[in-house]
Formats: C-alpha cells, structure tokens, sequence
C-alpha cells in the first residue's frame, strides 16, 4: 500500500517530538506558569527541562527516544533509498560519505537528545548542558552533510526541482538553528536575560520539528518507485559496432539499443507517473524485466 512507506519515519519523529513539546508546555500553563527549583534566580519562563523535570521526566524520556530514533530511520532510509536506486542514486564515493557521516552525526545528537532527558537539570545540571551541546552539534552536522549532499544531488539532476527546494529548506534550518543556539548561550548567562534565552529554546525545538517533517518531502517520491523503474535512472543507449549498425544485425554477444520511456519528474503532484518499460527496436520491455545493475536486457520472446 502506498501509504505505508518509508516517509513516515520522519513524519513519525515529527508528530511525536511536536506532541511532547505542546504536552510540556500546556502543562506549565496549566500549573500556572510556576517557577520551579531547577530554574534560576530572576527567571520567570520555564526551559523545556525544567517543566521536563517536574513529574513529567519518563514522559519527555519517551518522547526523546521514539523522536530520536526515528529520525535516525529517516536518515537511513534515505542512504537505502538512493543506493536501491528508488531515489535518484548518489553519483560517486563523495556524494555517499555525505550521506554517512549525516546518518553518523544524526547518531550523536540522537543520544545526545536521549541523554539529556534522562539527565535533568535538577539533579544533573552540568552533564544536562553537555548533553545539550552534543544534541544540538550532531544535528548540526547532520544538517550540514546532508546538505551538502544535496546541493550535488541538485546540480546533478536539475530536473528534479524537489531535490533544490529541499537543499534550501535544509540551508536555512542550519543558518537560523545556529544563529539561535549562539544567542542562547549567550543570552543565558546573563541574568536579565535569562527569560529571552528560555523563549529562544522553545523557538528552537519546534523549529526542529519543521526541519524533521522536511524529510517526509524527501523519503515521498519513493512511494512512486516502488513498482516502477529505479528512480532518477539515466537514459541509456547502447552503442554497437559500425559493422552491426550498417548491416542492421545484432549479433547475440552484443546488447540491443535501447532506452528509457520517460519518468516524471520528483515533483509530489506526479505520484501518478508510471514506468512503461524500455523501448528497443519497436519492442516495449516491461519494467519487471529491468535490472539497472547490468547494461545487458533480454527482450522477450
């Protein structure tokens, strides 16, 4: 079924840290928006950890975890994707280590996540900070190779304009997440503005949640490949001998001239966009017969 696919690791890691985040800060709201024992001298908006630790720590554990871990799928899936071909397919060993060290760095700022939910501010509040850092520098990272990635993957195939929309929705979480994470940290060092900092964090993590469901976008145009020709393949035309073409013979060594019909672009509007097989000599090949890891295809008899 379609709509069973690999886009819902993102969506579900999306839903979830949304979820946790509005839970959290109803119930602050809830309580009457009070100051708790974590929170410092001055301060009169809660952080995130500081509502987290007042009876609502497994709940943010959990939410943390199956966030995190999802996400991670997300990446995964991504490299899967492409290296299947169901996505269009990175271009040489550059493009692939990209990839890999964005799935390594969203690792880090996974555990970095679950780490500093499970170390609170109350009890912990020097490992909570470190944890903090590690969370928001892996996925930093991870954006930042990810997004070099892509930005290859759209000078490669222009044709698929997703692939560029995507690379500047990724450009702008990274700018706007670390111009934030900067005036965080210095902003909460400073009493007086220690209110500013806790808004700034909020701020932060539902951006995140955006940067998240950015993937649903990416991980889609997989639904289309399923069945179909491995998307993003190239056309590609055998060449033959001078002496095969002039006589009009194709001896049984040697490939028959072929090429794609084309796909549609990666466009969310074309999920209707079909594989109709490979035309070769006035024969149309079904697209079960495709193999795009060898050049030979067999016709059928």
């Amino acid at each position: 079924m379609w709509y069973i696919s690999y886009w819902l690791f993102p969506l579900v890691a999306a839903c979830v840290w949304l979820a946790t985040l509005i839970v959290l800060l109803v119930r602050w709201k809830i309580d009457g928006s009070p100051a708790y024992p974590s929170m410092e001298p001055g301060q009169s908006i809660a952080y995130i950890s500081d509502v987290a630790a007042q009876g609502l720590k497994p709940l943010f554990v959990a939410g943390c975890a199956v966030s995190s871990v999802f996400f991670v799928l997300a990446f995964i899936s991504e490299r899967w994707l492409r290296h299947k071909y169901r996505l269009v397919p990175n271009r040489g060993v550059y493009d692939k280590t990209l990839s890999l060290l964005a799935i390594l760095f969203s690792m880090v700022g996974a555990a970095g996540l679950i780490l500093l939910a499970h170390f609170d501010t109350l009890k912990h509040s020097r490992l909570h900070g470190g944890f903090l850092i590690m969370f928001i520098g892996g996925y930093l990272l991870s954006a930042l190779f990810i997004c070099l990635e892509y930005l290859r993957l759209g000078v490669e195939y222009k044709e698929h304009k997703i692939i560029f929309m995507s690379f500047l929705v990724k450009v702008f979480f990274i700018l706007v997440e670390l111009a934030l994470a900067i005036a965080y940290k210095v902003l909460g060092k400073r009493r007086r503005t220690r209110d500013t900092a806790a808004i700034i964090e909020w701020v932060v993590a539902f951006i995140f949640a955006l940067y998240v469901l950015s993937f649903v976008v990416d991980l889609f145009p997989a639904v289309k490949s399923k069945d179909h020709i491995p998307q993003g393949e190239r056309s590609r035309a055998m060449a033959q001998t001078s002496s095969s073409l002039e006589s009009g013979s194709y001896p049984s060594t040697q490939p028959r001239l072929s090429q794609e019909a084309q796909l549609a672009t990666d466009q969310m509007v074309d999920v209707g966009a079909t594989y109709r097989g490979r035309v070769g000599d006035g024969t149309r090949m079904p697209a079960a017969t495709y193999n795009p890891h060898t050049y030979r295809q067999t016709p059928l008899s």
